[in-house]
């Protein structure tokens, strides 16, 4: 996959039991929700209490599911996957749900994340060929229940997730059981919700909880486990908590506006951005324009605190997913196109601030901006919601490859230059830091930093 201007995002996890309903109509919503934090592959797995039907494929959730697909998956329990290849290959063998059977329990699997000690996991099964870190950590489950006589998928849960480094929030499912687990460092982010009906729901954010109707509980807590059976919610341990590093970048960028993360809104943790970094580079200009649409809430706060009106320079269209899931740049280029419509009334003569969450590669932010001049911009003030991403992400991000990132190549000014407008500014981290404020959670700011919550084998590192 070539290099786009932002990161392809962690995957979205989704999870249901309720008796009074269907599990995966239930989660094709959820999905379609989760459906930002994952473009190329979705799955579904579900159980009707006696056995296990997994259905997935390549392509957006809307695509590969209709009613007619889903009536084919009856049952009360389901879970469900939205995937981006951080890892793995984007095909469709690396496509989530994954699923194993041994020592006579069938289960299935969906991964949020990445793992660091993948290789080193994977050496332990020389004849197995591996898609994805999902796929070790379903094989490992399989390998331990294979040695157990009488043990359940809860026990090898239980052994198996000590032994993972990385990011990982999972859900998890046999005929009878859903499991939700979520790694020491809480890198990503995991819920639990209940249904009016007494159902309930696992998912990577909110608003996926909200749509099938359910109340959020709470977020499942660094290391550890909930199982889900007839008997309700059951809760234990697999690690001790280590300090809580939730990546920033789901504040940033990945999360949606409208759900809650570590207590904090999105949305009002972008607009506060937005304030923070209005007070920390002013500038004279005629209008605060938005990159639709993450940066939305932020160029709101940005407006509000410079007293610069707010206006709209581009048009995204509803029908164009993010740009930089084409696999070739030619073919990013012309979803660009189809995505953003500019608004020359707006643009033409004037000076614009253009409010952009953040700057990871740039290949596609410098048409953007040729569009803005096309169409007349006099000026371009260009301020970034986030500080200069310079280093790779290995917790679920697909920024392995330092050598693609702008900021660790190029100075500010160089970037400048090179994106051609007239200043840029990115907002200071202890800035950004303060905006968000999660409590009671910390944060990862390895991308941009360089300090690694959890070690990267060398090897893992590309220069």
């Amino acid at each position: 996959m070539a290099a786009s201007d932002r990161p392809r995002e962690a995957c979205g996890v989704f999870g249901v039991r309720d008796p009074q309903q269907s599990a995966s109509h239930l989660t094709y919503l959820g999905l379609f929700t989760l459906q930002h934090r994952g473009q190329e592959s979705a799955g579904i797995a579900v159980s009707d209490g006696t056995k296990i039907l997994v259905d997935k494929d390549m392509g957006l959730v809307a695509s590969i599911f209709n009613d007619h697909r889903l009536q084919a998956l009856p049952g009360n329990m389901a879970i469900g996957h939205t995937r981006y290849a951080t890892t793995g290959a984007s095909a469709w063998d690396g496509a989530q749900p994954v699923s194993r059977g041994a020592g006579g329990v069938y289960f299935a699997l969906g991964h949020n994340g990445n793992l660091v000690n993948t290789e080193e996991l994977a050496a332990r099964y020389p004849a197995e060929v591996f898609g994805s870190d999902s796929d070790v950590v379903a094989t490992m489950l399989a390998a331990d229940l294979t040695t157990r006589s009488h043990g359940s998928l809860v026990d090898a849960v239980t052994a198996v997730l000590p032994q993972l480094q990385g990011a990982f929030s999972l859900v998890i499912m046999d005929e009878t059981r859903l499991i939700g687990a979520r790694d020491p460092h809480g890198f990503r982010p995991l819920f639990l919700g209940r249904l009016e009906t007494g159902g309930w729901v696992l998912a990577s954010e909110t608003p996926a909880l909200f749509v099938v109707g359910a109340t959020v509980e709470r977020e499942i807590s660094p290391g550890e486990i909930v199982v889900i059976d007839d008997d309700g919610v059951h809760s234990h341990r697999f690690a001790d908590v280590q300090k809580r590093r939730l990546c920033t970048f789901e504040f940033v960028y990945v999360s949606r506006p409208d759900g809650v993360l570590a207590g904090t809104s999105v949305d009002a943790a972008r607009r506060r951005a937005g304030i923070a970094l209005a007070r920390q580079a002013p500038v004279e200009a005629d209008l605060v324009v938005p990159i639709p649409e993450s940066s939305i809430s932020g160029a709101l706060g940005y407006a509000t605190e410079s007293g610069i009106p707010y206006g709209l320079a581009l048009i995204k269209s509803p029908y164009i997913g993010r740009s930089f899931i084409a696999p070739t740049q030619a073919r990013r280029d012309t979803a660009l196109r189809l995505k953003f419509g500019p608004i020359v009334e707006n643009i033409a003569g004037r000076r614009l601030v253009v409010v952009e969450d953040s700057l990871i590669r740039a290949s596609t932010f410098r048409k953007t901006v040729r569009m803005l001049r096309d169409a007349g911009a006099t000026e371009l003030h260009l301020r970034v919601l986030s500080p200069p991403y310079r280093w790779p992400c290995y917790y679920g991000m697909d920024t392995g490859d330092r050598t693609t990132l702008i900021a660790a190549t190029k100075t500010i000014e160089q970037i400048r230059i090179d994106l051609d407008v007239d200043s840029l500014v990115y907002l200071d981290l202890d800035r950004l830091v303060e905006a968000i404020n999660p409590q009671p959670a910390g944060l990862c700011t390895a991308c941009m930093t360089g300090d690694y919550p959890v070690p990267v084998p060398t090897a893992s590192r590309r220069p």
